[in-house]
């Protein structure tokens, strides 16, 4: 806001209203407000859907994610992993595009599994306005607790622990889960933290079925041949889908969205997508003098 104010925009047009669940029910509910753009979790953007249907109001929902990230047979191993780290890591994995998912086909899984633990294991952690760190704190205990929970309920479950999985103060280190099935905690949740899940799979039928099977639909990265990644592209379920590329990818200038638990299939971001997201049509019609009419 401070930034804004300093640039010379006029008192006004843009608010910040800090609060919690009653401030934003206030907010979509007021009769100034016509179009709500909301961006968070997906319990508090139906939330917000349902009473923005009520009220007929347009809503754009940009909402959880658990992105996948496909790994092909043949693809460059140490460029696969440390993309799979960033995925998963970047931000200590608190965006709403990271890595959550990593399918691996068999014949590199175990090559790529120690790949990422190793990457995992030599990323610094740590204030990073006292330090040069890859990974800085989780926003709270609470988020450190419930990241801490399901990795230990997905190892409890069958999940091996091949890197992390330990935290001291706010500063979670980065964490790599493998051999996991789609009942897994690690692989069913939208996790928020620096935790990057692993399983294996055989076919292109076979790693289709297995992103699909989530409920969530923001962000797909495929990594290996274009060919079978453009087949794979045009048969998942994902706003984004990124070639040769992980998951988190965002430009301004390029339409942004997700479907199923990810959102209401909103697409703003560029000039073109926002006229059409945050504008309303009007018809209209003129002529010099009131036309004749045979009734």
């Amino acid at each position: 806001m401070r930034v804004f104010e300093e640039a010379g925009l006029p008192a006004g047009v843009l608010s910040l209203l800090p609060g919690g669940a009653e401030t934003g029910q206030a907010v979509v509910e007021a009769p100034e407000v016509r179009v709500v753009s909301f961006t968070g979790s997906t319990a508090a953007g139906r939330k917000v859907g349902e009473t923005a249907a009520r009220l007929l109001k347009r809503a754009h929902l940009e909402l959880g994610g658990n992105n996948a990230l496909i790994v092909l047979p043949g693809a460059d191993l140490a460029k696969a992993a440390s993309a799979g780290a960033f995925g998963s890591f970047m931000h200590q994995g608190q965006i709403c595009m990271t890595t959550g998912r990593h399918f691996v086909h068999e014949t590199v899984y175990e090559d790529y599994v120690a790949a990422l633990a190793e990457k995992a294991e030599h990323l610094p952690v740590g204030d990073p306005a006292t330090g040069q760190v890859a990974l800085g704190p989780i926003i709270d205990e609470r988020q450190r607790d419930r990241i801490h929970g399901i990795v230990e309920a997905s190892v409890a479950q069958g999940g091996r622990l091949a890197a992390g999985g330990s935290f001291e103060g706010l500063f979670y280190r980065p964490t790599v889960l493998a051999d996991l099935d789609l009942a897994n905690p690690a692989f069913a949740d939208e996790i928020f933290g620096p935790v990057a899940p692993v399983t294996r799979f055989t076919s292109v039928d076979e790693v289709v079925d297995l992103v699909n099977a989530n409920e969530y639909g923001l962000s797909v990265g495929i990594l290996g041949d274009v060919g079978t990644a453009m087949q794979i592209a045009d048969r998942v379920h994902s706003g984004k889908v990124h070639i040769n590329e992980q998951t988190v990818s965002d430009e301004a200038n390029a339409p942004f969205g997700g479907v199923g638990a990810s959102g209401t299939g909103a697409r703003f971001g560029g000039a073109t997508a926002n006229m059409d997201a945050f504008t309303e049509v009007q018809w209209l019609t003129m002529r010099p003098e009131i036309a004749p009419y045979p009734f």
